[in-house]
């Protein structure tokens, strides 16, 4: 089985379902374009372990289509797009351990066990 994201006119993932293997043909076609034709959105294969498309994709994720990938909603305003991972990365490098979170309003990482 494999992962399929619908997406509407704004490249956002309105869903994502599990559908026939993407070497099996639905009536001829393609499973993402069988899929695509049926809903009348655009639908794009993904994958749980990052193979495609850079990320598994969720509802609220961008589809970005120059890149190829399914990228996950900013978290905060200052965190920054990891070109290569298409993840959002913090300003500040996140310390050993468990248990920390950011806060934006300090532009760092506090202990979540002290909050």
């Amino acid at each position: 089985m494999a992962h399929y994201a619908f997406i509407d006119e704004n490249n956002i993932v309105t869903e994502v379902i599990v559908g026939v293997d993407e070497n099996e043909l639905i009536e001829g076609l393609e499973p993402e374009i069988w899929y695509g034709n049926l809903r009348n959105q655009i639908c794009k294969r993904t994958s749980y372990n990052g193979n495609i498309r850079k990320n598994y994709a969720g509802i609220g994720y961008f589809y970005d289509e120059d890149r190829d990938a399914f990228i996950a909603p900013k978290p905060f305003p200052s965190f920054l797009l990891d070109e290569e991972s298409c993840c959002w990365q913090a300003p500040k490098p996140k310390p050993e351990g468990l248990g920390w979170l950011w806060n934006e309003e300090l532009g760092d990482w506090i202990n979540g066990e002290t909050v």
